[in-house]
């Protein structure tokens, strides 16, 4: 809780108006003479320590806004898709393998990365009437009607969020019978959403509650089996891993990804590039090599010698390039990692391409000077 944006938050300073009251009572000030927040905080365990030293009112008020903060960030987390929940498990009425296409076959083990249409079925469970008019009991709910639709809904409060700014958004939540969502009261107030007396909500809700039909089917896609050589062409957003049950019994673990993405991956395979074979021609320059995580080989000139290097590799696999015979050296400062272009160098690609596959050749490779 530092910073000039955490300050904004009503709650945040109404708790600290009252703590700040009673900071002799928890023998450790956390406001400077203008009323902000310390830079320099003491450690968790000593705040929590002095809190003990508080009244239970007073206590039970920080844990609220510490609460209402806490849920604002993970609602914030799971609408930008970047929330971990760890291996969710995914359970529906039917599951079904519709279709299974391979994406990569690791030619040593033999291990397949495969990609899985799954086919899902889905009860529908709307919330009914009298749920939704007990929603709407709570404190500052309302009940609404689309002017525009004629839908229903229900206006709960929702926790603000903190935007990059520092400005705080104050949102509440529309509760529909198959959706809940959040909306700013700015954004709110743009729609056509209008209070309604429980008459008029009560018609629209039951009349949507039977439009809803009992089942939802559609379809999914999971990237299963061998992970790790193809794990950063994965997308890099929504990075949960998933797993399931099929109906005939059958585990299924690994990564959602889209159609579009099952499209773009199966249009393109990496196998077809014959690495071994262009050698020669990237010894003389001819042509350079892209490999998959983003690693490329390619005759370069190093102090008037020419030598093949391989390009874009990260700090954690430098170990792993040297085990396989790639020559490293410090040149300008810069790590940088060689194929020895002796017949040892044809073994070495050859092992490079079994963990990184090729993905293209590229004619008339650019000579660089080291």
């Amino acid at each position: 809780m530092k910073g000039a944006c955490v300050q904004q938050n009503p709650a945040y300073r109404q708790v600290m108006a009252a703590f700040t009251k009673d900071q002799n009572a928890s023998g450790r000030g956390l406001t400077d003479n203008d009323g902000s927040l310390k830079e320099d905080l003491p450690p968790i365990t000593t705040f929590l320590n002095r809190l003990l030293a508080l009244t239970i009112h007073m206590q039970n008020l920080i844990f609220e806004v510490f609460e209402s903060l806490l849920r604002g960030k993970i609602d914030g987390a799971m609408r930008a898709g970047v929330y971990d929940r760890g291996v969710e498990t995914i359970v529906a009425e039917s599951l079904f393998i519709a279709e299974r296409r391979t994406l990569y076959n690791h030619s040593g083990s033999g291990a397949e990365t495969q990609i899985f249409t799954i086919r899902r079925r889905d009860r529908n469970q709307p919330m009914t009437l009298d749920q939704a008019l007990a929603r709407a009991t709570e404190r500052g709910a309302a009940l609404l009607v689309n002017a525009q639709s004629g839908r229903a809904a229900v206006r709960v409060p929702a926790p603000s969020l903190m935007l990059d700014d520092g400005e705080v958004e104050h949102r509440v939540r529309l509760l529909r019978p198959m959706e809940r969502h959040a909306i700013s009261n700015d954004a709110l107030d743009q729609t056509h959403w209008e209070s309604a007396d429980r008459s008029a909500f009560c018609d629209a809700w039951a009349g949507e509650v039977a439009q809803v039909p009992p089942f939802t089917d559609s379809d999914m896609h999971i990237v299963t089996g061998l992970l790790l050589p193809i794990w950063k062409r994965l997308p890099k957003e929504h990075c949960r891993v998933y797993r399931l049950q099929t109906d005939s019994g059958e585990r299924v673990i690994g990564r959602l990804v889209s159609l579009g993405w099952v499209g773009n991956e199966a249009a393109s395979p990496a196998e077809a590039v014959d690495a071994t074979g262009a050698w020669p021609d990237i010894l003389e320059g001819r042509v350079s090599l892209t490999l998959q995580d983003g690693l490329h080989v390619k005759r370069v000139r190093v102090m008037s010698d020419y030598r093949v290097e391989l390009l874009g590799f990260s700090d954690g696999l430098v170990d792993r390039m040297k085990a396989m015979g790639l020559v490293s050296e410090i040149i300008s400062w810069k790590l940088r990692l060689f194929i020895p272009t002796t017949r040892q160098g044809l073994d070495i690609l050859a092992k490079l391409v079994e963990g990184h596959p090729a993905l293209s050749l590229q004619p008339k490779a650019t000579s660089q000077d080291g």
